[in-house]
């Protein structure tokens, strides 16, 4: 086999491995929505919580020493941003993921969830003040229509405050990934991630402690509440992370970024396994939400079927 053979060969293998890896990250971020519910039900939500992140942040900066190296300096440059966009973004979009999984179900949260990016871009343009492509609009309505297919909002059922206020988290988390990517100088994303979970963790804990007695929870709370915990913090989040960034830095952020679609599946996936099998509605309403989700990303290819999207023009 020739040398260009051979290289064609490892850059396959490579390839091959990082969509593993970035499908993974997937699943298992789609396994969290199951793992809350059942911290939850020996847990309060704000010491629930704390404590994913928590054990996420130990995981983490045990990660960066072990690999990168703590890095000081990048942390006094941007010992701002990390505190802002780790009390939005850690801070808040946990507290509303734990807090509405009291009343929301794991796939319903999940699907909500689901559509974090498309959020992401739409929020984007209009902080640049530009309009988003027609495109985008068009999958974001597709996929809201799904979210209220799985809900059954078509059939009387009314959203709850819970699927809200993941909602507002799914906003939180869209300014959050804006804001890394604007205000963060020089920094990787596991040193990112390590330093806003940081800062959440430590707001999330403040809460926690005035609000609940989150030792004594954890102090009584059961072998599969801790599990779960565990689990969301080390696989569902740190794990899951890297393995990301990984996919990422090897196949680009937007071949990457497709595969936040088996968030939503995974979820539903799992929540079967638990017994809580999903309805026909709901299987629709997942169906018909991840096609909003791939039109809205540009990965079908609506051409062949006659429709035309002009780009919009920045202003």
């Amino acid at each position: 086999m020739s040398v260009s053979n051979l290289s064609k060969a490892h850059t396959v293998q490579g390839d091959t491995g990082a969509l593993v890896i970035s499908a993974l990250a997937a699943v298992f971020w789609g396994t969290n929505f199951e793992a809350t519910r059942i911290a939850l039900l020996d847990l309060p939500p704000w010491s629930a919580a704390a404590g994913r992140v928590v054990v996420a942040v130990i995981a983490s900066l045990l990660w960066l020493a072990f690999t990168k190296g703590i890095s000081w300096s990048v942390l006094r440059r941007n010992l701002f941003a990390f505190t802002v966009l780790g009390i939005i973004g850690v801070g808040g979009f946990t507290a509303t993921l734990f807090l509405g999984m009291k009343t929301s179900s794991p796939v319903t949260a999940a699907l909500i969830m689901g559509t974090s990016p498309l959020t992401t871009n739409l929020l984007d343009s209009i902080l640049l003040r530009r309009l988003p492509s027609p495109l985008a609009v068009v999958g974001m309505l597709v996929s809201l229509i799904g979210v209220a297919l799985t809900v059954g909002a078509f059939s009387g059922t009314h959203f709850a405050s819970g699927d809200l206020l993941i909602l507002t988290g799914s906003v939180l988390w869209a300014l959050y990934t804006i804001g890394c990517r604007r205000w963060v100088v020089d920094a990787t994303p596991i040193e990112t991630s390590a330093w806003t979970m940081l800062a959440g963790m430590l707001v999330l804990g403040l809460v926690a402690f005035r609000l609940e007695a989150p030792l004594a929870a954890f102090a009584h709370a059961s072998i599969a509440a801790w599990t779960a915990t565990i689990w969301m913090a080390v696989v569902g989040s740190a794990l899951a992370l890297i393995f990301w960034q990984v996919g990422i830095a090897r196949r680009g952020p937007s071949a990457t970024s497709v595969l936040f679609n088996l968030v939503p599946v995974s979820a539903l996936v799992v929540a079967a396994i638990f017994g809580r099998a999903p309805d026909v509605m709901q299987v629709a309403g997942v169906a018909v939400a991840l096609f909003g989700i791939m039109l809205a990303s540009g990965k079908l290819p609506v051409e062949r079927f006659g429709w035309h999207f002009r780009r919009p023009v920045s202003h």
